[in-house]
């Protein structure tokens, strides 16, 4: 679900953003249905509020929340309809750390909250947030994976998916369907030559043998300033091939594919050649045992 909406400012407005956010997915599931069983929404980084504030104070005190507070219209819709719901980002804050504030996305299906992923990277310098990995007594897991019905979830968001290590780990955990939240700014957009979001999409799915859905911000400059959102949602198969994506441009859009698991595993278990996680010599590599 590629958004092109105007930043919200403040918390105020983010029942409402959910609530349209809601209405899309709605339409979605009502308009594709005669030719896809839709069960899976994913929704790009800051779909409810952008960080538009340069320090964590100010961010603190505008537009962070408890995600838990504002998910109701999505756990009522995956309920109703027995589907899942990657929300697009909330600048969150937890009691638990209350030191810390969090760029973070959960994971709705049919019986509430299943997975919550807090980015690992933010995009410096820019992002104030922090990492989870940096808080001192961080106790959750960094890279939830959910058992569901329709396949094993996992997400990441935006900057991380330039580390392959983030994804390898999800990978690693039994994610099959990689799922990206993402508010990816040009210049690194879907066309060449710096296609960074198509190359990198497709390039974790081959890495990983997993299929990639991306969804990413559409806004134009005016509505996120200082930064314009080339779009380019799409969804990848395991072998890196594109099955949809929508055009570059400030464009709301939709992007429906099918995603077939049994396929994906019948892969994973037979082949030999190009198996990249089996293949992996974890002892060459000194940086990955510091």
């Amino acid at each position: 679900m590629q958004t092109s909406l105007p930043a919200l400012k403040d918390r105020a407005g983010i029942d409402e953003r959910v609530r349209a956010l809601v209405a899309m997915a709605e339409g979605t599931l009502v308009g594709y249905g005669p030719f896809h069983d839709v069960r899976l929404f994913a929704f790009p980084e800051f779909a409810h509020c952008a960080p538009l504030y340069p320090t964590a104070a100010e961010l603190r005190a505008n537009t962070s929340v408890r995600p838990e507070d504002h998910v109701g219209p999505y756990e009522r819709f995956c309920r109703a309809n027995g589907v899942f719901v990657q929300t697009g980002s909330f600048i969150e804050h937890d009691p638990r750390y209350p030191d810390a504030l969090f760029n973070t996305t959960l994971l709705v299906g049919p019986g509430g909250v299943l997975a919550k992923y807090r980015k690992v990277n933010p995009w410096l310098p820019w992002e104030v947030h922090a990492s989870p990995h940096d808080v001192p007594g961080y106790s959750d897991e960094l890279f939830p994976v959910a058992d569901t019905e329709i396949g094993r979830l996992g997400c990441a968001i935006c900057y991380d998916w330039l580390f392959p290590e983030t994804l390898r780990q999800l990978a690693e955990h039994g994610a099959e369907v990689l799922i990206r939240v993402s508010a990816y700014m040009d210049p690194w957009g879907a066309q060449p030559p710096m296609d960074w979001w198509t190359l990198f999409n497709r390039a974790r799915a081959i890495e990983n043998m997993a299929y990639v859905v991306a969804a990413n911000q559409a806004a134009d400059l005016p509505d996120y300033p200082p930064f314009s959102w080339p779009g380019g949602s799409m969804v990848v198969d395991f072998d890196g091939r594109i099955l949809a994506q929508a055009e570059p441009g400030p464009f709301t859009k939709v992007v429906v594919a099918p995603i077939d698991i049994a396929a994906l595993r019948a892969e994973r278990a037979r082949r030999s050649g190009h198996a990249m996680m089996g293949h992996l010599r974890r002892g060459a590599y000194p940086y990955l045992r510091k």
